[in-house]
């Protein structure tokens, strides 16, 4: 078996890319997939450190969740919330991804409390990556 060929280093004045050997894009279009089989989103952020790794952040000691995603959806009303995290983390593949993920699922209005709130959901608004194309 061929050994995967490792990334060029980031350039510098270039935003980061992210390539197929650094993020599973396929299994993470299957996860929103899934999560969409079950309700609509409207956003979806991915964040952690990996995502921050991307982005050129030095190695570092408390590198936290692997990686952070958050979900946005209208239709989470009237779900409690932690039977809306148990059934979308429960979607999340930490095989292929190669970690799990610490999954939040917010409502619109939730969302822009929880980012106030929380800084893992502010760091994800700010500096994730948007998985879903932007709403026309």
């Amino acid at each position: 078996m061929a050994a995967a060929l490792a990334p060029p280093p980031p350039v510098p004045g270039q935003s980061a890319c992210v390539t197929e050997p650094e993020l599973n894009h396929r299994e993470l279009e299957r996860y929103l997939d899934r999560v969409r089989d079950r309700w609509p989103v409207q956003r979806a952020l991915l964040a952690g450190a990996r995502v921050d790794d991307l982005h050129g952040a030095p190695p570092q000691r408390e590198r936290g969740h692997e990686y952070v995603l958050v979900l946005v959806s209208e239709h989470f009303d009237g779900i409690p919330w932690l039977e809306r995290v148990y059934q979308a983390a429960s979607l999340w593949d930490a095989l292929e991804m190669g970690a799990p993920a610490e999954v939040h699922c917010y409502t619109p209005p939730e969302f822009e409390r929880k980012r106030e709130q929380l800084k893992v959901v502010r760091h994800a608004a700010e500096e994730g990556l948007e998985l879903l194309p932007e709403p026309a």
